[in-house]
């Protein structure tokens, strides 16, 4: 019997073990997934709890077992080392070794305050906030419901960052937010950010900066975060500017699993080399990187992580039939971009083509509209919370192709 080793059991790992359950012969193959704990997390909703549209930890959170195939292994462990020269992988459980033939690195990515300094000192948590872990958007969402005002201040610390749209959606809602609560006037909104623009992309990054304008939040470019002084309330970049703050909230570094390091096979940031369109890793033949875990230029979104799982499937059966890989994935990434009010933006973007203005998922119909902010693209990302737990997770079928289409769009 054949083993196939899976670290992780986020979005990637969850949907991959699915659908090679579905395709495999479970006489001749065994799957097994590791991951440290039983709680699955809709990463998406970390945006909504600061602002009391998702309530709390128990809206995006739900057990891993759930959406693992009965036929599937689950051990509950943390992962010592991986020694890809031997094809094994240690545990920490009973300090045991799984051998493998077939590896398949999902541990994603986590956030790494620690890295700037002064950022986790004694203002943490009290004058400086985090949203992308959910301890921290339930104790900024505490923080928000007694605010008196001032300046607000959202920083983007380095490149790249898990969907790298979210730092504008929390702008957008903020504003949309202090509105509601009739103290927008007693609010100045910043978003300070590495890039030169408001997004990675060109395009879409113009019409996106357009609207933090029109929202008048103010867009601080080129700022790399070199430390923050939490007495002065500051943050200071590498050639010693500097911004103020009386609420900072921050994205901090992204990194990916410490394990990997232990390993020996990642980055200076603990990601994966990983082939650009066979998702192999490039120093290892039977191994295998998805979703945040790759060194990739996609996005680091749980869409991309979709549609790799997608081709990753075909293009892993041609490859235990002893056929050549191809190079099949192409950087796909699409996202729901809130913009408050009840509306929202969607842009459809891949390794080379840039997002660009149509209808999505059906030419010429939609229901969503790209590049254009509308109430149905609003709808499109509070449903999909339930394609995800129902459908996305599980390995269903779903209307949107794994490779970007051309069709629907303007160019």
């Amino acid at each position: 019997m054949k083993r196939i080793l899976i670290l992780g059991g986020g979005t990637a790992g969850t949907l991959v073990a699915n659908k090679l359950y579905q395709e495999l012969d479970p006489d001749e193959w065994k799957i097994t997934v590791v991951d440290r704990d039983d709680q699955h997390f809709y990463q998406p909703g970390f945006l909504f709890i600061p602002f009391g549209i998702y309530k709390g930890k128990q809206d995006v959170t739900r057990s891993r077992r759930r959406y693992i195939p009965s036929g599937v292994e689950l051990i509950l462990s943390e992962i010592q080392i991986i020694e890809p020269d031997k094809n094994q992988v240690r545990i920490k459980k009973d300090n045991r070794t799984l051998p493998y033939d077939f590896l398949i690195i999902t541990t994603g990515s986590h956030t790494a305050p620690e890295e700037t300094p002064g950022l986790t000192e004694h203002e943490w948590r009290k004058s400086i906030y985090d949203f992308y872990t959910v301890d921290g958007a339930v104790a900024l969402s505490r923080k928000l419901r007694t605010w008196q005002g001032g300046r607000l201040v959202l920083n983007i610390t380095e490149m790249p960052i898990k969907c790298p749209v979210a730092p504008l959606e929390f702008m957008f809602l903020a504003d949309w937010y202090f509105h509601e609560h009739k103290m927008r006037d007693k609010v100045e909104l910043v978003m300070v950010t590495p890039l030169d623009g408001a997004f990675t992309k060109p395009r879409a990054s113009s019409i996106l900066g357009n609207i933090l304008e029109e929202k008048n939040i103010k867009l601080v470019t080129q700022f790399d975060t070199g430390e923050v002084d939490p007495d002065k309330k500051k943050l200071i970049s590498y050639d010693e500017r500097e911004v103020e703050f009386d609420l900072l909230v921050t994205i901090p570094t992204i990194m990916g699993s410490e394990v990997i390091e232990r390993s020996g096979m990642g980055d200076e940031l603990n990601f994966v080399p990983t082939e650009k369109y066979t998702l192999k890793a490039k120093e290892f033949d039977n191994v295998f990187v998805l979703g945040d875990a790759t060194d990739l230029p996609s996005s680091k979104a749980g869409s991309v992580a979709h549609f790799e799982g997608e081709v990753f499937i075909e293009n892993f059966l041609r490859y235990i039939d002893g056929l050549d890989l191809l190079p099949t994935f192409d950087g796909h990434a699409n996202c729901y971009i809130e913009s408050g009010f009840g509306k929202g933006f969607l842009i459809d973007f891949n390794y080379d083509v840039e997002p660009l203005p149509g209808k999505y998922p059906l030419p010429g119909i939609g229901p969503f509209s790209l590049l254009q902010e509308s109430r149905m693209n609003h709808w499109g990302k509070m449903i999909f919370r339930w394609m995800y737990w129902n459908i996305l997770l599980k390995g269903k079928p779903m209307l949107v192709t794994a490779e970007m289409s051309m069709a629907g769009k303007w160019l």
